[in-house]
């Protein structure tokens, strides 16, 4: 079995079909998309389905869907991503519900791949979380690094869905070939993240990687008959 993510609450309004073959969701609270009513119905399909939630805060930026960089200051970042987890962990709290982990969304999670100064004010704006949930990051990260260094509790990330560079870093969704959206192709690259702890870089060279868990995007092409082939593949959720 595999821990299987899935970004949602994006308005793709499929998150009834989606819950059933995931383990956790990263729930858009209202950043790059989202909104209460979304984030409730989230968190109400997850709990019938037993999937672990968390926040998937970004950019606020609905116009670009949080997948550029935009000119923002600290401070105003600062209270945009914690009002962001603070408002879904409300709505989960009212449940009885605990965030199990927080996973920034698009520019800002690939920024810190590299980004070491944007990382470090990342998590201390999650600091009152740091006890509470886990935090995802791609494995031989700044974000990664940072994160152990704080003391954060980690889970690493890698995507069944995407194309990685030779650095570990994805793939600019701007080319044609970074998306990978055949299910069987899918299944052959977390196969190999699986049993040889290892991905296959776009110029076609085996790098080491660690992943506890594995992404596959809600508004990739064929995401569901994705899932379905995970499921049917790895046993995940009978």
């Amino acid at each position: 079995m595999i821990n299987i993510n899935c970004d949602l609450g994006e308005g793709l309004n499929n998150e009834h079909i989606l819950m059933p073959l995931i383990n956790s969701c990263n729930i858009a609270c209202g950043g790059h998309a989202g909104d209460s009513q979304s984030m409730i119905e989230c968190v109400e399909i997850s709990i019938r389905n037993n999937v672990n939630i968390g926040a998937h805060p970004s950019y606020p930026d609905k116009e670009n869907f949080g997948r550029k960089k935009i000119d923002i200051s600290r401070s105003e970042l600062h209270d945009s991503i914690l009002n962001q987890i603070e408002n879904l962990n409300s709505i989960a709290s009212s449940y009885g519900i605990k965030l199990h982990h927080i996973k920034a969304h698009g520019a800002l999670y690939n920024q810190m791949f590299k980004d070491k100064d944007l990382s470090n004010f990342y998590l201390d704006t999650l600091n009152n979380f740091k006890d509470k949930c886990y935090v995802y990051v791609p494995f031989n990260s700044e974000i990664e690094k940072s994160a152990l260094r704080k003391g954060f509790k980690i889970m690493y990330e890698a995507f069944g869905d995407r194309r990685y560079n030779d650095d570990l870093s994805l793939v600019s969704r701007e080319r044609i070939d970074a998306l990978i959206n055949t299910p069987n192709l899918v299944i052959d690259q977390i196969t190999n993240i699986k049993d040889l702890k290892k991905i296959k870089s776009i110029n076609g060279i085996y790098k080491s990687i660690k992943a506890d868990t594995i992404c596959i995007h809600s508004d990739t092409d064929n995401s569901i008959e994705i899932l379905r082939k995970i499921n049917e593949v790895f046993k995940n959720k009978e």
